[in-house]
């Protein structure tokens, strides 16, 4: 096996500072831990969710600001979960891109050389223009960084743009040209990649439909603690795309997460006026059909109160759902698990079709902050059977 290969980051690792995760004010900033105690804010240059990584106390890899400008904000960099080191600096990623493509390390391509970079075509602009024996092919570089089980996704929050990314090399790609996207994995454990279709459905189904056009590489690597490769573990993911076919259609379960910022009384029609204390709640729901309308239904007040959790909704003071789609009914399943995980909520809640005693779930911090949440997310989002197509 060969030793990790010298970092291509655009700086040295060992001038990178360690950090706590605070808090993420907005999509673009974060608050960290110094070494000293001391809580700075530092630039965050990915947009993705980041939910499963950006948990309360998570250590961070930042990149000081360089010395000509020693105001400015230091840079998020990476994320460490467990003992290896996520990179998430998304103009990073494309130049590990680039330091992958000189050095003949994405498999199929080594005959392939690197014309130029951000390459204008039409009103949009793509990555790379490679040159090999058949001929020029552009690329579109993504950064991957959700994964679990033995599974890798993209994306974690909706991308309009990646998804017209996809259509336009796709177009192009039916006039002649060679076109292909490259998912840069960061995370060697796992065995997959697919399209986050409970996340992004537009993107996956696009991903899909392209498919025969566009060639599809996600690859995954494998970072050290300090920031180096290892090369050695370089591997392209199969894409199950039959399971993806099969699952990311409009139907499945749903988790909605109520905010109740002080303890209510509400009444919640046949199980009557029950006492709620502040926090976060969890419904867990089904649509087999019409998912993402019963989803939106979810997030509106005032509606005719069908089901226990529309009187809940009302009162809540902030609402927000999660998708988990799938070909089959497992709403119990998923209930049983975060019953093992969160407190039951009052007997009979949403369930009255079913044997489990509740289908909703109590938690005093947002439940998006505990990994053992997170877990459960992975378990039904992420795990691809075994024989996959």
């Amino acid at each position: 096996m060969s030793p990790p290969q010298a970092s291509p980051l655009p700086m040295d690792p060992a001038r990178l500072v360690r950090a706590v995760f605070v808090s993420r004010p907005n999509r673009f900033i974060v608050a960290a831990q110094g070494p000293d105690g001391a809580v700075v804010e530092a630039h965050m240059p990915n947009p993705g969710r980041l939910r499963e990584l950006l948990l309360p106390g998570a250590r961070l890899l930042l990149a000081p600001p360089p010395p000509e400008t020693p105001g400015r904000r230091p840079t998020v960099v990476a994320v460490m979960r467990g003992k290896r080191p996520v990179l998430l600096h998304t103009q990073w990623n494309n130049r590990v891109a680039r330091w992958l493509l000189d050095r003949r390390l994405v498999p199929g391509w080594g005959d392939q050389e690197v014309v130029r970079a951000e390459v204008p075509v039409g009103g949009s602009r793509f990555d790379f223009l490679l040159r090999g024996p058949q001929g020029e092919m552009l690329v579109e570089v993504k950064s991957c960084t959700l994964f679990g089980g033995n599974c890798a996704m993209f994306p974690d929050a909706v991308t309009e743009r990646g998804r017209r990314h996809l259509e336009e090399l796709a177009e192009l790609a039916r006039t002649g040209r060679r076109c292909a996207v490259l998912f840069l994995v960061h995370d060697a454990e796992v065995s997959w990649f697919s399209p986050d279709y409970h996340t992004d459905p537009a993107f996956s189904e696009t991903l899909c439909a392209v498919r025969e056009q566009v060639q599809v590489i996600p690859l995954a690597l494998s970072w050290n603690a300090r920031m180096e490769l290892d090369t050695s573990r370089i591997q392209e993911l199969p894409v199950p795309w039959g399971h993806v076919a099969r699952e990311q259609g409009d139907r499945g379960a749903y988790w909605l997460i109520l905010r109740l910022d002080r303890p209510k009384a509400v009444d919640t029609g046949a199980l009557g006026t029950l006492a709620f204390p502040a926090g976060h709640w969890v419904y867990v729901g089904s649509a087999m059909r019409g998912l993402r309308a019963r989803m939106a239904r979810h997030l509106r007040r005032g509606k005719t109160r069908h089901w226990h959790a529309d009187y809940l909704r009302d009162a809540a003071d902030g609402a927000e759902v999660l998708a988990l789609r799938s070909a089959d009914r497992r709403e119990c399943e998923i209930a049983r698990a975060l019953d093992g995980v969160l407190t039951p909520g009052p007997k009979g809640f949403g369930c009255g079709d079913c044997a489990c005693e509740t289908h909703l779930f109590f938690s005093r911090e947002h439940p998006l902050d505990r990994p053992e949440v997170h877990r459960i997310l992975e378990r039904f989002r992420m795990t691809v059977p075994d024989g996959a197509e």
